[in-house]
């Protein structure tokens, strides 16, 4: 189960601020400026060996990345202006997002290649990068062939916000066990757990399909 299936849920608990946006901006305009904080959070993220400061200030963008993500469809709802346009750029924008964020944390080194050798780092990343990326492609493309998107499988994108959120405060903390960064576990999660939810959602459209 994954907390993108509570959107409903959340759009309702954002609707004020929604309401306080109102149309001063729009949806788009705040889906690129999601993406841009998404960059901000990789650049970040990627310099952060220089100086562990930049991983805290990184977490903010990512923070207002996942935020933004939510406050443009709530306000495209609330603005009766929902289109498939909309719908089809914030499904790449956050394409891009993710690559931007995992990006960082992959070219930073925190794959732990010193450790790990860069072979197995390599893999740990791609794979980690290709399995939140199959993720969400299934899911739409589950959708562009006539069913439901499905939201379902072990891990979404909120999910993954949160996670990261998380082994960027750890890596920020603790650093490495036995010479592996934090943020290394957290990418065999992803590459694991990731690819796992693709083939799920590939199942569950299969299924229907047939």
């Amino acid at each position: 189960m994954t907390l993108d299936k509570y959107k409903d849920w959340i759009y309702k608990k954002t609707e004020p601020i929604v309401r306080f946006i109102g149309d001063r901006i729009t949806p788009n305009q705040i889906s690129l400026l999601s993406i841009l904080c998404a960059f901000l959070a990789g650049l970040l993220i990627f310099i952060s060996r220089l100086n562990v400061f930049f991983l805290w200030i990184s977490l903010f963008f990512i923070f207002l990345n996942g935020f933004l993500d939510i406050i443009d469809g709530g306000l495209a709802r609330y603005l009766h202006i929902e289109s498939r346009r909309g719908d089809f750029l914030d499904h790449i924008l956050d394409r891009y997002s993710d690559i931007f964020m995992l990006s960082g944390v992959f070219f930073a080194g925190y794959c732990s290649p010193e450790t790990l050798g860069y072979l197995v780092s390599e893999l740990i990343g791609i794979s980690a990068i290709v399995g939140v990326l199959l993720t969400s492609y299934v899911a739409t493309q589950a959708e562009a062939v006539g069913l439901k998107r499905n939201y379902g499988g072990l891990l979404g994108r909120s999910d993954r916000i949160i996670i990261l959120s998380i082994f960027i405060i750890l890596q920020a903390l603790i650093g490495e066990i036995g010479g592996i960064d934090m943020l290394t576990f957290m990418m065999i999660f992803f590459a694991i757990v990731c690819n796992i939810t693709a083939i799920q959602r590939f199942f569950y459209a299969w299924k229907r399909l047939n």
